[in-house]
């Protein structure tokens, strides 16, 4: 999703303890058990066949038991887009007792979800709306309120489309979870020896840099994972991530090498805001 908001800040290079990190190899995913309440939300019948065919690449039952979601969570999905992540996160809340909010730009960043609640109330009707970065006029996500908040190839948008709102979003989040809670993030992945100017116009951001925005804000890094990694990914092209699917900006130009190719490498990280 090519979208609004953002800020720029230098890529900072950022050491971790060996200790905080788990290290999930892309080739053993975790196989879904049966009863697991998130492997039931991924095969939920009301999700569309197009999505289906995109969690080869996306790995949603093992990328949300990694961030640690539970069914009686409340937790913040932050711009949702065309809603791929709503389709599983909704029905999983519902099961569970939990809550699902769905934070994004007042005005044109929650209009597919409310297509969602309209053509079915039965599942999408629960899912509370809120403006994300909020401005103090439209609901927003009560401060304290969430155990987990997840954004999805989302912080390269806030940063470079235009506004440099990013440190500020990292602030809104901090303030939205209550004190234990997770941060999930998921994005396109530029390798550290890249120059971070190639952040600006490819789509791609490297760890370090969202790390350093996290950490800013008082999140400590609690995780890594290789769930969502994707070596094919070359990270070449004049178009950006957006050359690859499901954008394909090219068309019908080295279509073939670009499917092949799949969805690009991503990072998966978690965070913690700090307890005390």
């Amino acid at each position: 999703m090519r979208s609004l908001l953002l800020v720029a800040s230098a890529a900072v290079l950022i050491s971790v303890p060996a200790a905080a990190m788990q290290h999930d190899g892309h080739a053993g995913h975790t196989t879904s058990k049966a009863g697991d309440p998130i492997a039931a939300a991924v095969a939920a019948p009301t999700r569309t066949p197009a999505n289906l065919a995109r969690d080869t690449y996306r790995h949603p039952a093992e990328t949300l038991a990694f961030f640690g979601v539970k069914p009686g969570d409340t937790v913040v999905e932050l711009w949702p887009g065309g809603g791929w992540y709503t389709e599983i996160l909704a029905p999983l809340a519902k099961a569970g007792g939990g809550t699902l909010y769905a934070a994004a730009p007042w005005d044109r960043g929650l209009n597919r979800v409310k297509t969602k609640q309209t053509e079915n109330a039965d599942v999408y009707g629960a899912v509370k709306l809120a403006e994300f970065p909020n401005a103090g006029v439209n609901p927003k996500v009560p401060d304290a309120s969430a155990d987990v908040v997840l954004t999805f190839r989302n912080v390269h948008n806030w940063r470079f489309d235009g506004t440099d709102n990013t440190a500020a979003a990292f602030k809104q989040i901090f303030a939205m979870l209550k004190p234990g809670g997770t941060l999930g993030i998921v994005d396109h992945r530029l390798d550290e020896k890249d120059d971070a100017a190639k952040e600006e116009k490819s789509g791609y951001m490297k760890e370090s840099s969202i790390i350093a925005f996290a950490e800013a804000a008082g999140f400590k890094l609690a995780g890594r994972s290789e769930i969502n990694a994707n070596p094919k990914d070359t990270k070449d092209y004049e178009k950006g991530v957006w050359t690859l699917p499901p954008v394909l900006t090219e068309g019908d130009k080295d279509r073939a090498k670009y499917v092949a190719i799949g969805e690009s490498d991503r990072m998966t990280l978690k965070f913690v805001k700090p307890a005390s």
